[in-house]
């Protein structure tokens, strides 16, 4: 008997030892603080460690950025960020070309505006053969008018080609973002696709979501044919705008720009 009493007891004892032991755990974990990754926001206080404006130096410097440009259109230098695409050399040397061709129609029309001069009005009393000479001077200039135009036709012709590149390069980094430096450092910051702003819109967010979350921020369509708005805060007054492509009632892409920032 005196030995069932005592196994009684320890069969007891163990079950208290087990349910203490169990709560002690609960309490615990109640405890124990939980940690949740919190997304990186794309604004204007940057991201992934580059801010608006940086110098190119500075920037390569952080490691967020692949070291070999991807494009140079414009005098503008882009790069990838870490683990992006390898600079492809085909779209590269269709850029330079393109490069080439708006710079030397650029020369040439410029050259040509300067080369129609004007014709000087006649003296009192002119004479048969000053009016004669003057007559042939305005042929003359009407002929260089002409040219001038042809030249203005060709750098019209050159500067949509390098409208079609930007947008061919733009393109090809839709998904995995870019990184642009001008005369004053980063002018524009193209976010990868998983990028979010503060109120959690990004690429693949509607055009509907859009313009209610951003309708009172001055979100209006750019002339470029992008929605834009105003950057938060300071960035703002600098100049700087968000941008956001939109492709089938969806946002394809969204950036940070700088448009009065220059690349060369």
């Amino acid at each position: 008997m005196a030995g069932t009493v005592l196994s009684v007891a320890l069969v007891v004892t163990g079950a208290a030892a087990c349910d203490s032991d169990g709560n002690e755990n609960k309490a615990a974990a109640k405890a124990a603080p939980t940690t949740t990754a919190v997304p990186e926001v794309f604004g204007a206080g940057g991201y992934r460690g580059l801010a608006l404006g940086m110098a190119k130096d500075v920037a390569l410097a952080t490691g967020a950025l692949e070291t070999a440009p991807v494009s140079l259109l414009n005098g503008c230098t882009d790069f990838a960020f870490k683990g992006g695409p390898a600079p492809d050399q085909a779209r590269l040397a269709a850029e330079a070309a393109v490069q080439a061709r708006f710079a030397e129609a650029d020369a040439n029309e410029r050259a040509a505006k300067r080369a129609v001069g004007t014709v000087e009005p006649l003296p009192p009393n002119a004479s048969v053969e000053q009016l004669k000479e003057r007559a042939d001077r305005m042929v003359a200039q009407v002929e260089r008018m002409k040219a001038a135009q042809t030249t203005l036709d060709q750098l019209s012709k050159a500067a949509d080609e390098l409208k079609a590149a930007k947008a061919t390069r733009d393109k090809a980094f839709l998904t995995t973002g870019r990184v642009q430096f001008g005369l004053d450092g980063l002018r524009e910051l193209a976010a990868p696709a998983e990028a979010r702003t503060a109120e959690g819109l990004g690429a693949g967010s509607t055009l509907d979501d859009l313009k209610r979350v951003y309708g009172d921020k001055g979100l209006e369509l750019g002339k470029t044919g992008r929605y834009e708005m105003p950057a938060e805060g300071a960035q703002a007054a600098k100049g700087w705008k968000y941008e956001f492509t939109v492709e089938g009632e969806k946002v394809g892409g969204m950036s940070l720009v700088n448009r009065s920032a220059y690349c060369s």
